[in-house]
C-alpha cells in the first residue's frame, strides 16, 4: 500500500502495457472471424459473457447467416430465438436489426464502408442507433473499422482505479480521454492494450484480486484492495 503510484504519463502507461504484453503475449483480440461478426458480437456481448456470445454466433454461423444481407432478411422474432444464449435476446435482436438497418442505409450493408469515415464521425453515427452506447460504438470503430478509439469497460475502471490512476467512477468519455491524450493514436496499440486489460481483469484483477499472480504487482499500489 505504501508503494508509489504509476505516473499518469505516456511512459507510465507504456510500461504497464509492456508488462502485460510480456506476461500474456499478444491477445489477437477481438474474437470474430470477420469484421461483420465483430459488429454483431459487440452488440450481443452487452451484459453477458463472451462464452454466451460465442454460442449465439455459432448458431448464426451454423445457419450461414453471418452476413449483413442474410441476417437482415431474418425476422426479429426468429433472430431472437437463435441468439437466446446471449441473454436479453428479444432486446438484442431488435438492436442487431437496428444496426443492420443502419449499415444498409449508410453503407449499403458493407462493414468496410465504415472504414472511409473519420473515427469520431463514425462513432457519432453509431450512437444514433438504438441500443448502441459508447462502449459498443467504440468497439465497432476500433475492432471492425480499424480506427484508433480507446475502448473503456468495467475492467478498465477496476484495474486503473487499483493502480491509482483513476477513481473508477469517472464518465466514460473522461476515461477514454485519459488514455487517448497520453498514447499515440495507434489502432493496433489500442486494440491490444484493451485486450490485455480485459485478460488481466477477467483472470487476475477480479473483484477479489489474485495479486500474487499479477504482472503489475510491482508498480501497483493496490488502492482499495
Amino acid at each position: 500500500m505504501g508503494k508509489a503510484a504509476v505516473p499518469a504519463t505516456r511512459a507510465g502507461l507504456e510500461k504497464l502495457y509492456d508488462r502485460l504484453l510480456r506476461h500474456f503475449g499478444h491477445a489477437g483480440w477481438w474474437p470474430g472471424e470477420t469484421a461483420f461478426e465483430v459488429c454483431v458480437g459487440a452488440i450481443l456481448t452487452q451484459n453477458t459473457s463472451w462464452t454466451n456470445v460465442e454460442k449465439a454466433l455459432g448458431a448464426l454461423r451454423q445457419r450461414d447467416l453471418l452476413s449483413a444481407p442474410k441476417l437482415r432478411a431474418v425476422p426479429v422474432s426468429r433472430l431472437a430465438r437463435m441468439i437466446r444464449s446471449s441473454g436479453y435476446f428479444n432486446v438484442k435482436a431488435r438492436r442487431v436489426r437496428a444496426f443492420l438497418d443502419f449499415l444498409h442505409r449508410e453503407y449499403g450493408g458493407r462493414v468496410d464502408g465504415m472504414t472511409g469515415e473519420g473515427p469520431w464521425e463514425l462513432r457519432a453515427k453509431l450512437l444514433t442507433v438504438d441500443g448502441i452506447g459508447r462502449e459498443t460504438a467504440d468497439s465497432i470503430v476500433l475492432y471492425a473499422a480499424g480506427h484508433p478509439l480507446f475502448v473503456v469497460d468495467a475492467y478498465t475502471r477496476r484495474v486503473f482505479a487499483r493502480l491509482g490512476l483513476l477513481n473508477g467512477d469517472e464518465p466514460y468519455d473522461a476515461i477514454q480521454r485519459f488514455f487517448m491524450e497520453r498514447l499515440p493514436p495507434n489502432a493496433q496499440l489500442y486494440n491490444d492494450f484493451h485486450a490485455q486489460i480485459v485478460r488481466l481483469g477477467k483472470d487476475i484483477c477480479r473483484p477479489r484480486p489474485r495479486c500474487d499472480a499479477c504482472p503489475l504487482q510491482g508498480p501497483c499500489p493496490k488502492r482499495g484492495v
